[in-house]
């Protein structure tokens, strides 16, 4: 290594410690002040919770950037070393290889029996169902609910960015785990920075869909998301200039107004939550953030084939260094930590929703993978219906009238969507063999 080299590391280290640095304090900063946060105060809302965070968020993104910005100026990436800093920036920044073989991809095609088909179908709407049902009754219940120790204490819990970082962390896990006992292409075509993108708006979606839950009920979420058809299609014109079909249109407005239905007939009680207009600001946020994860990781799939689960462990990589570092800085961790340690309920939940987050990960892969997006999306539909009855039962909301007519218009819309989907010679043949 040369002392040009040489030079040329050290600056980079140096400045990446500058930025640190600042960053680290202006957190410091920003969460000064009493242990006890007084209700109504600036510093209770969400607003500066989200600062905080994205100020986190930031210690990596911008020295990031200016690495990024250094290499390319001075063409560093042409004489990388073999070091360990060359070899991340190369890995991070620069990627190398030619790009993998599909079929390399899903090398095991290999024909099933009906029988064999059948019982796997169930499996993975099984998994499904089971995994996020699971993941939402905990969801609901770590947000909205106070926990009790042995000793008769009550707490709330309220960093919805170690939630985040839990899931992240077992998914990270179980990807790795997948890639490691499954032969895979390697994972060299794509510079790693493409999935800060992705991870970035997904850590920024969850956060938003776990902050949301403190002022929207569990119900009202759920078919929100249902509602996500209508960014993803704005996003999609917008980032990808794509053309949808007049039904497309359609079924949009009909989600629209059947949840624009369940909304207005929200009749909030004492025992719950109340719909805010921070809730429904959290909630549109969700939406668009969660719009443009796929429509970029769409991009990711197409220019350089890579496989679901390189795809999730790249953007739960990326996950896990951004809430990491964003918790570290708000020393949140030892918080987080001391509240499990008081509430062993809560460490438990918290356990069970990343095992079912990671899980639920792993088979809409599977899913997708064997029987296509179209009955994965059936599976998921039919879960939304079950999440917002296990939640009107178990935490016992209140629907009126009303809200079930905007609910049954969101599903039918739903369906149609699916129905209008597909190719019109393959309902004709569907008809003819009936």
């Amino acid at each position: 290594m040369t002392a040009h080299h040489s030079g040329q590391q050290i600056a980079i280290c140096l400045f990446v410690a500058v930025t640190v640095f600042a960053l680290y304090s202006l957190t410091s900063l920003l969460s000064s002040g009493p242990d006890e946060i007084e209700e109504g105060s600036f510093r209770s809302t969400w607003i500066h919770r989200l600062v905080l965070n994205l100020v986190g968020y930031s210690t990596i993104l911008i020295p990031g950037y200016l690495v990024f910005r250094y290499v390319k100026l001075t063409d560093y990436s042409d004489r990388l070393g073999g070091g360990f800093l060359g070899k991340i920036i190369h890995a991070c920044l620069v990627g190398k290889g030619e790009l993998p073989d599909v079929n390399e991809v899903n090398s095991d095609n290999s024909s099933r029996t009906l029988r064999q088909d059948a019982l796997l179908l169930s499996f993975c709407f099984i998994g499904l169902q089971g995994s996020y049902l699971t993941w939402g009754i905990l969801q609901e219940k770590i947000m909205t609910q106070k926990y009790q120790n042995s000793l008769g204490q009550e707490g709330s819990f309220k960093d919805s960015q170690f939630l985040v970082f839990a899931g992240k962390l077992l998914a990270f896990i179980l990807s790795g785990t997948y890639l490691i006992l499954k032969r895979q292409p390697r994972h060299t075509s794509m510079p790693l920075y493409k999935y800060a993108y992705c991870s970035f708006s997904n850590i920024m979606s969850s956060w938003c869909q776990y902050e949301a839950l403190k002022y929207i009920s569990f119900p009202s979420q759920v078919l929100a998301k249902a509602c996500k058809i209508i960014p993803v299609m704005m996003m999609g014109k917008l980032v990808s200039k794509h053309k949808y079909e007049y039904y497309e249109y359609v079924t949009a407005a009909l989600i629209s107004i059947g949840m624009t239905f369940f909304m207005l007939s929200s009749a909030p009680s004492e025992d719950n939550t109340v719909t805010t207009l921070s809730g429904i600001v959290l909630l549109i946020s969700y939406l668009t953030f969660d719009s443009f994860t796929s429509n970029w990781q769409g991009y990711l799939f197409s220019q350089y084939k890579v496989s679901p689960v390189q795809m999730m462990w790249g953007v739960n990589l990326f996950s896990l260094l951004f809430t990491s570092v964003s918790l570290f800085q708000q020393g949140a961790f030892s918080v987080c930590i001391g509240f499990m340690n008081k509430f062993p309920k809560f460490g438990l939940d918290v356990l069970l929703l990343a095992i079912s987050s990671g899980a639920g990960q792993l088979f809409i892969f599977s899913t997708i993978s064997f029987y296509g997006p179209v009955v994965f999306v059936i599976i998921m539909t039919i879960r939304q219906g079950l999440a917002i009855l296990l939640s009107c039962l178990i935490y016992q909301h209140t629907v009126t009238l009303i809200g079930i007519i905007g609910i049954i218009m969101v599903f039918t819309a739903i369906f149609l969507r699916i129905y209008c989907s597909q190719p019109s010679d393959g309902r004709n043949v569907r008809k003819k063999e009936l």
